[in-house]
């Protein structure tokens, strides 16, 4: 249980806030880059702040603020030019800098008088992998945008989905080093959703947490599970400071404000060997919806959006001073105790943990990462096609609202057409003999 100062300290991060100072210090992931070819201005909030983010017809990326500071005027429906954004009031124009490079009207009835030299927008530096756009709104110097190594793996095809959760960041991250609520929230709970009493999936019998340089990872056995089984030996990842490691994918919990989270999945599909090499030409990236729209309710039906309702459940900023912590929360009290040591770190002059400034590190950094071998590797389609968790026709599990056009593509990717049916026209039927063999681990 925290004290209220605590809780306050720890998910206020507006500007000049102690955790808006720690995480600003971090590469955040804000949009995919794919979504940029629909309509290149977006705008943004982030860590409290109006922000517009642009790719302009040169194909650079630029971070800057909302309004410009000529008449207050909306940069969202500004316009690109080859280098930068142009106010579409009066036409002054910014490079990704936040340089004003134009003010037409002044440039020609003062030009001596140079005014555009005294004039300068907020902006942020921005870089691009994986697919992902990323922000960086910290001190300078900035340190290296992390290469880790599943954004390297070939033969693989991979989608970005982007949310706005209704809740503070910090019980949206919690909720990735807290390794019971999968077999309430998602096994059991989802036998209720389909109207099932039974049978439930096993029960947990040990949890453990470990500290690695980039994060914790979390160790756990179900009934059943021998002492040598991956998730136990080899865990999942909290990884530090707002995400949740990979097996397949990653997900970030990045600040809107206060009361608002920007949730972004990346994520990984190995295709069948027969595909390979496969060179995925452009990762789509989609927004999923967290609210029916018929009912108002939060949707339940895939794994994200059931962690959705655990995290906007809480309300829009928790009151952890009336949590009445078990021994599961183990995790979660380690990483409240690292985020208060990150802070008095940051005071001292020091960078808080899991910083990479060193780029003899930071080139497909290894990461402890279940069914390793099924994600580099593969499997031939005949197998994947035999295990229920592996068959490309189930749809995708993580999140709702995939768009038809990324599942065909998705298919496409897997060798099958639009039907689930081989590329040739035979179609293939389920098996039972292999199904669990080599089951991926979602959880």
């Amino acid at each position: 249980m925290l004290t209220e100062e605590q809780n306050v300290l720890l998910t206020r991060v507006g500007p000049g806030t102690p955790m808006g100072n720690l995480l600003r210090r971090y590469w955040m992931p804000v949009a995919g880059v794919s979504e940029f070819d629909r309509q290149p201005v977006k705008a943004m909030r982030l860590f409290g702040e109006d922000l517009v983010l642009y790719r302009d017809m040169s194909g650079t990326f630029g971070l800057v603020d909302r309004h410009c500071p000529h008449r207050r005027a909306d940069l969202s429906y500004g316009f690109t030019e080859n280098c930068g954004i142009r106010c579409n009031y009066h036409g002054w124009l910014f490079d990704q800098a936040g340089n004003c490079l134009e003010q037409p009207f002044e440039d020609v009835a003062n030009p001596d008088a140079d005014f555009k030299a005294k004039i300068h927008i907020r902006s942020y530096p921005v870089e691009t992998k994986g697919g992902l756009v990323w922000a960086y709104m910290g001190p300078q110097p900035a340190p290296l945008l992390p290469d880790w190594e599943p954004f390297s793996w070939p033969n693989g095809f991979v989608q970005i989905i982007t949310s706005t959760i209704p809740c503070n960041w910090l019980q949206c991250q919690e909720n990735s080093i807290d390794p019971v609520h999968f077999e309430w929230m998602h096994r059991n709970w989802s036998v209720r959703l389909k109207g099932g009493t039974g049978p439930y999936g096993g029960r947990h019998t040990r949890i453990d947490f470990k500290e690695f340089e980039y994060g914790f990872t979390y160790h756990r056995l179900i009934e059943g599970m021998p002492d040598d089984h991956e998730r136990w030996v080899v865990g999942r990842i909290a990884l530090w400071p707002n995400c949740l490691g990979p097996n397949q994918h990653f997900e970030w919990r990045v600040p809107i404000d206060d009361e608002n989270t920007l949730f972004v999945q990346w994520h990984f599909s190995r295709v069948p060997n027969e595909r390979e090499p496969y060179v995925q030409e452009s990762i789509p990236a989609w927004e999923g919806p967290v609210i029916d729209p018929f009912t108002g309710r939060f949707i339940s039906s895939h794994i994200a959006n059931q962690d959705f309702i655990a995290w906007a459940g809480q309300g829009r900023i928790t009151d952890r001073t009336q949590e009445a912590l078990g021994i599961s929360d183990r995790g979660i009290i380690l990483m409240r105790k690292q985020f208060l040591d990150d802070l008095k770190r940051i005071e001292r002059g020091e960078d808080p943990k899991g910083i990479i400034r060193d780029p003899a590190i930071n080139s497909c950094i290894e990461l402890p990462i279940v069914s390793r071998e099924l994600l580099t590797r593969g499997l031939p389609l005949a197998e994947m096609l035999d295990d229920p968790s592996l068959d490309p026709r189930n749809g995708f599990p993580n999140q709702y609202g995939q768009p038809e056009s990324v599942r065909v593509a998705f298919l496409e990717a897997m060798g099958l057409d639009p039907n689930g049916e081989i590329a040739d026209g035979s179609a293939f039927l389920i098996t039972a003999s292999a199904a669990g063999k080599k089951r991926m681990v979602w959880s």
